[in-house]
Parts: structure tokens; C-alpha cells; sequence
């Protein structure tokens, strides 16, 4: 069994993160956090990577799509097709908005890696998302304007909401060997239990 210090998750800053200079501001709480950052690179994503990544049914889709469907008709916007269709647009537009310009992936490392990383990234729409997340505080975007415009919603970044998702997020975006188990100097003040070797 592995040693819960060694939980993983998996983590995007998407291309408005990287278009808004954040990566570094992001990275940051990452790291003031303690977390260990196992992978990281820049690269410009595909289409067929953004929809196994988002790996969505029909049920989703026609709950979402419902939700959007109040909100066009809240915002006196015309409906021209099922709900099932514009869940689906929602995919489409993650897509076309992942494709669209590079993106940051990262598997960061430590105790309840996939707990802490979703606190401090914050609830996925920027409009309800908590003062200190990095969604409430960095973007004000929403799911009706996104819905009622027929865009993505700009929340900047994407996290694994479980072990196991993160497992299967990861695998889609990095080849094995670009994880890395190494040393970290921090690990001693985070989790030693006796602080052994501090004084001189």
C-alpha cells in the first residue's frame, strides 16, 4: 500500500491561465501548499486527448444541457435543439477553448494531493467559487454567460476530483516516465515525526 504523502493529483491551467501570465501565481499556492510537483510541461493539446479527458455520458449531458436551457430562456435567448445536444456543446466548446493555445499539465504530490489541491483550486464556476480559491479569485466567469454565449466557461483550471480519476487523467496527458518519484527536501519539516537532525 502506498504511503498517503505519495497521493497524486492531476492538474491543467488552461489556455486563459496561460494567456493571463497566472501560471506562475498558480503554481505558487501549489507549492506554498507543500505539495511536490511530480510532472509539469507546456504543450498545446488535442482534440482526441480533451475527449477522453472529459469523459462524459448522456445522463451528464442532459443535465447539464437542461441547466443551460433555463439559462437561455432566463436571458430571452432562443432554444433551437434538445437539452441532450447543448450538454454535448459543452464538451465541443471545452475542446475547441483546450485546443485553442497551450496549456500547463502538472501531477503534484502529498498528503491528500486530490483534497487539497480542490480546496484551493475552488468550486468550478468562478462566479460561485470562494474569496482565497483560485477560480474566486482570479476569473469571474459564470455558466450562464458561458451557457448564453456558447462558449466554455474561462475558470482557468481543470483538477481531479479523485484518486482514481487523477490516475486516469494523468495517463492521457503524460507517458510514465515523465512522473517523477524523487527526494524533497521539505518532506522532513511536512511529515517527520521527531524533526530528527534540525538542531546542529
Amino acid at each position: 500500500m502506498q504511503h498517503p504523502k505519495k497521493e497524486r493529483t492531476f492538474v491543467i491551467i488552461k489556455p486563459d491561465g496561460v494567456q493571463r501570465s497566472l501560471v506562475g501565481e498558480i503554481t505558487k499556492r501549489f507549492e506554498t501548499a507543500g505539495l511536490k510537483i511530480a510532472a509539469m510541461k507546456l504543450f498545446i493539446p488535442t482534440e482526441e486527448q480533451c475527449f477522453r479527458h472529459y469523459n462524459k455520458d448522456d445522463a451528464w449531458f442532459q443535465k447539464k444541457g437542461e441547466n443551460i436551457v433555463k439559462d437561455r430562456q432566463a436571458a430571452g435567448v432562443s432554444i433551437d435543439k434538445e437539452a441532450i445536444e447543448y450538454g454535448k456543446d459543452i464538451i465541443r466548446q471545452l475542446a475547441k477553448f483546450m485546443t485553442s493555445g497551450p496549456v500547463v499539465a502538472m501531477v503534484l504530490e502529498g498528503n491528500q494531493a486530490v483534497g487539497i489541491v480542490t480546496k484551493l483550486v475552488g468550486s468550478t464556476e468562478p462566479l460561485t467559487a470562494d474569496i482565497g480559491t483560485i477560480r474566486g479569485d482570479y476569473t469571474l466567469d459564470s455558466y450562464a454567460l458561458a451557457g448564453v454565449d456558447g462558449r466554455a466557461v474561462r475558470n482557468l483550471i481543470h483538477c481531479s476530483d479523485a484518486v482514481a480519476e487523477a490516475e486516469r487523467e494523468t495517463k492521457i496527458w503524460f507517458n510514465e516516465n515523465e512522473v517523477i518519484d524523487y527526494k524533497f527536501a521539505q518532506d522532513q519539516i511536512l511529515y517527520d515525526v521527531n524533526l530528527d537532525g534540525i538542531l546542529e
